[in-house]
């Protein structure tokens, strides 16, 4: 094990320990494709899945891998031929069995960050589904809700405005102007400090992932 291996594992367990205090579930992959693999073993037959706007979960291929399973009622708005049917499946995700989605920043104390344009991925992850399965990048661990926070508005929010090709300040600069543009994608902040319902999994991966 490398020294930034050792680092990456040591500030994970830090993570899924104080996760349990606030009721949520934790696990450490070295790996993507571990961490493909403990996502699919965490998800049971016959269970409906989908997932919010998350680079992670598509560039890991876990929507493919789920879909290969065969047991699995898979809801892939991607997929969906019209604006209709890509609304369908937002609002089915509040009845599916598991809701997959990454983290803008996660701190050591295990408090989840995300920022959201149109609100349906931290509303899903607010309410709804029976499971919330949240897939990390170590990148993304901050020091602090103010550290991962800042990480949110300054690193995620440019990357994705370049992204999604809206007309924000920071889509110019890369910097965040906290801005009232009508086109913001930092419209909803989500702060998840505890999970008294259990509802919530964290996979932390040792490799940089998503933004």
């Amino acid at each position: 094990m490398t020294p930034l291996e050792q680092r990456n594992e040591q500030l994970a367990q830090t993570v899924i320990k104080n996760l349990k205090r606030r009721h949520m579930e934790g696990f450490y992959c070295a790996t993507a494709e571990e961490a493909v693999k403990k996502v699919s073993e965490l998800i049971e037959d016959g269970s409906s899945v989908t997932w919010g706007g998350t680079m992670t979960v598509r560039d890991m291929g876990i929507p493919q891998y789920l879909k290969d399973r065969g047991t699995l009622e898979v809801l892939d708005r991607d997929l969906a031929a019209t604006p209709e049917e890509a609304q369908a499946i937002y609002l089915r995700a509040f009845s599916s069995d598991v809701y997959l989605s990454s983290a803008n920043a996660i701190s050591e104390d295990g408090v989840i960050v995300n920022i959201d344009g149109n609100g349906n991925r931290v509303a899903a992850i607010t309410w709804g589904p029976k499971k919330v399965i949240f897939i990390v990048g170590i990148n993304k661990v901050a020091q602090s809700v103010e550290a991962a926070l800042a990480r949110a508005r300054s690193t995620a929010a440019p990357t994705n405005a370049a992204r999604f090709d809206v007309k924000t300040p920071c889509k110019t600069d890369g910097v965040c102007h906290n801005c009232n543009s009508s086109q913001s994608i930092c419209n909803y902040v989500h702060f998840l400090r505890n999970s008294p319902q259990g509802r919530h999994v964290v996979v932390l991966v040792g490799e940089n992932l998503g933004y």
